[in-house]
């Protein structure tokens, strides 16, 4: 008749009336916790802005002796559009100026007769650098640093380093957090986001904003991780399923967010800043978490957990249980757990029992398809996903909600590969409702697999998260596919939600289920 994750969540069955189920403190615990995510979204979608590419040519320098210009009369007076006619030519499609090249010599006979043949000029790469649009973007990376034409893989590797950045921070900081604690390292993560995200601003060279970046990636696996394992252990089982999707819409307002900052500020070491100085905030009012007190059970430390229990049931306005919840009651209910935790975990306990095994290598699958997810950006059909998600929760389970998310979005990817390329309309609404889906799927499997890994190797849930930075890094080679067979990213996609909604079915159901502290409880029960 015991269930650790009520509200102080070590008290006996007898106690529950009398302490209530969600009070003062998990409200603003969880909503601390929580708040962070408005700016997380931002660090994953970055990118997108800071590295967006503006509209470019070859720079013009009309007074260049690079030219030979004594055997033409040139005009006083230029327009823009007519030197851009005369000295840059056009792509293959006959539409648009070539971003690359420009001509050896200016084509002057251009202005006179425009559909004159100029097949046979000669053309040069971009000697004298290249001249940006400043109407969409003031300022990114790519006009920074040239990182168009030749250069232009290099904007995307930003990105793939920033995630194999994050790829670290799961394996490290869900190391760092079983050893240190989640408050401590959650501590830490915020203060390395705000000082090496704001120094990537203050970058001098791409080499050196790649480092920064990559830093700042390994701290945000430390916010993201950390925060789920403590807020989910302060959670009561009842309310955790409403909770844990309700907190998720910081992430979505967070993506819109990012949308109306980078809108305003245009500029990406502005933006850098803004993203990033905030977890100064953060790391400031963080030092009044309290440590996982299943945590400090475990780790031996009892009389550490009881002073947070106390705290804990003072902020709830609910004092007198200090005298009610000794260390004597506190040991004795967790005797179990204790005896276990003299043990040491490793990641070879994700995969030495059967159950363990299932939970693992089907978490490893459904967090890889996050790389769908993480190339649209659609952040106002968030706000319905989650809502369905969390009826999809509460009503039908986790098992069930994860598989017919991930097969939906599927059966939409699919969908919309047979829709002609000229029905904008109907491929847009097609790939709102798959990015519903997926954000329903993402929403599920942080909180599902929360729930399922034991407390002693909690922290190794940062393996499973490995697999959706592992999923993101590679998402820029399966979209390269489209120049193969057009529709051969999507059918690695859907295919990829086809698989996992297969293996989904296959996790065991954890709705309203207490957390489990052992390995034991894991096998046990499931």
């Amino acid at each position: 008749d015991f269930d650790v994750c009520n509200v102080y969540f070590l008290f006996p069955v007898r106690f529950r009336g009398e302490v209530g189920g969600f009070g003062r403190f998990q409200w603003i615990h969880v909503t601390l916790i929580s708040l962070p995510g408005l700016l997380m979204a931002s660090q994953n979608l970055l990118n997108n802005f800071t590295a967006g590419i503006p509209a470019h040519h070859c720079r013009i320098l009309v007074n260049s002796t690079h030219y030979n210009l004594s055997n033409y009369e040139v005009p006083a007076c230029l327009s823009e559009e007519q030197l851009l006619q005369v000295f840059i030519p056009l792509d293959a499609s006959g539409t648009k100026l070539d971003r690359c090249r420009r001509y050896v010599q200016p084509q002057w006979q251009l202005l006179a007769n425009g559909s004159a043949n100029v097949s046979d000029a000669q053309t040069e790469s971009c000697v004298d650098g290249w001249t940006y649009e400043r109407t969409e973007f003031l300022s990114t990376i790519v006009s920074e640093w040239d990182l168009v034409c030749n250069l232009r893989p290099l904007k995307q590797m930003s990105q793939t380093v920033y995630m194999g950045g994050v790829l670290a921070g799961a394996i490290i900081y869900g190391g760092l957090s079983d050893r240190f604690g989640r408050r401590s390292v959650l501590i830490w993560s915020y203060f390395q986001v705000a000082c090496l995200g704001s120094c990537s601003a203050l970058s001098p060279s791409y080499s050196a904003y790649c480092i920064f970046r990559f830093l700042t990636g390994m701290a945000v696996s430390g916010v993201i991780l950390n925060g789920v394992s403590l807020k989910v252990e302060w959670i009561p089982t009842k309310t955790r399923t409403l909770v844990g999707t309700l907190t998720s819409f910081f992430f979505t307002f967070g993506q819109l967010v990012l949308a109306g900052l980078a809108y305003w500020l245009r500029d990406w070491r502005k933006l850098q800043v803004v993203v990033c100085a905030p977890h100064f905030l953060c790391f400031a009012y963080s030092w009044w978490y309290s440590e996982s007190a299943r945590w400090l059970v475990l780790k031996q430390r009892s009389g550490e957990a009881l002073k947070s229990l106390h705290r804990v049931a003072r902020i709830n306005g609910k004092p007198e249980m200090t005298e009610k919840i000794t260390l004597e009651v506190l040991q004795s209910h967790m005797n179990k757990e204790i005896e276990s935790s003299r043990s040491s975990y490793t990641a070879y306990d994700l995969l030495r029992t059967g159950g363990m095994r299932r939970i693992s290598l089907v978490s490893y699958w459904l967090l890889q398809v996050s790389i769908y997810l993480m190339q649209v950006i659609f952040g106002a059909v968030d706000i319905p996903a989650k809502f369905f998600a969390l009826g999809m929760l509460t009503y039908f389970g986790r098992r069930v909600s994860q598989a017919t998310c991930l097969l939906l979005s599927a059966l939409i990817i699919f969908a919309n590969i047979f829709v002609p390329s000229d029905m904008q309309t109907l491929r847009t609404t097609l790939a709102c409702l798959g990015k519903a889906c997926t954000s329903a799927s993402f929403t599920t499997v942080y909180l599902y697999t929360g729930e399922l890994y034991p407390t002693v190797i909690r922290y190794r849930m940062g393996f499973a998260s490995t697999m959706a930075r592992i999923g993101s890094m590679a998402a820029p080679a399966v979209l390269i596919l489209d120049e193969v067979f057009p529709a051969l990213p999507s059918i690695v996609y859907g295919g990829a939600a086809v698989v996992a909604g297969g293996f989904a079915c296959f996790l065991p159901e954890t709705l309203n289920v207490p957390l489990p502290d052992t390995i034991e409880d894991v096998e046990d029960r499931w």
